[in-house]
């Protein structure tokens, strides 16, 4: 593992041929609905809301629901939480570099745990556009810590993913940057740095990575 503070992240970004990077939390703020299709989800089933909401997030909402409520309907369940969210956009904003980085020409790709639905719904709320290329839950047998989506998005972008960083705020999705052979920039915008020690390195968010 390297040492966070002794890599800066600007270099780190400015020599990847290619970025992967999370959603939630990275390019936008869905705190307020997800809390809410969350706690939801823990009354339904006598869970603690924080909890949840902790262990959750990073993760597919169908993998959560199998981990949390394993004697639970888990389609019923999974589709309750995605047609709760993707009608649920109050409250989404892009958090700040989001929209410099999409738009800033760089090979990218969106790999989140999201459904693509619920994705573009989220980036719609938050103004910000859908790259060419977007991993989503899909389709996937394994999400995040699993690195099966980082090595999708490298793949699709046809890069190497030791040349590629990937951009992440939850532990689940370092433990999957790292596994995919990717450098990962933790960011610090959901976690205490004391839950994103695999990070290669660590910064508050992207625009602080661009404005350095």
């Amino acid at each position: 593992m390297s040492d966070p503070d002794r890599i800066t992240p600007a270099s780190l970004l400015a020599a990847a041929d290619a970025l992967l990077v999370d959603l939630d939390m990275t390019l936008v703020d869905s705190t307020a609905p997800v809390e809410r299709a969350w706690s939801a989800f823990a009354r339904r089933h006598g869970l603690d809301p924080l909890a949840v909401l902790r262990f959750a997030q990073g993760r597919p909402s169908r993998e959560s629901v199998r981990l949390l409520a394993p004697d639970s309907d888990h389609a019923r369940e999974a589709g309750i939480l995605e047609r709760t969210e993707i009608a649920d956009t109050d409250g989404i904003v892009a958090l700040p570099g989001a929209h410099a980085l999409l738009t800033g020409g760089r090979c990218l790709a969106i790999v989140t745990s999201c459904s693509t639905e619920l994705a573009h719904a989220r980036l719609r709320a938050a103004g910000l556009p859908v790259p060419e290329v977007l991993v989503s839950s899909d389709g996937l047998e394994r999400g995040k810590p699993d690195p099966e989506c980082f090595l999708i998005g490298a793949r699709r972008l046809e890069v190497d993913p030791a040349r590629c960083v990937v951009l992440e705020d939850a532990p689940a999705g370092i433990t999957a940057g790292r596994a995919a052979g990717a450098t990962v920039i933790g960011l610090r915008t959901s976690h205490p740095d004391a839950d994103l020690t695999e990070a290669d390195a660590l910064a508050d968010d992207i625009a602080a990575i661009i404005a350095a």
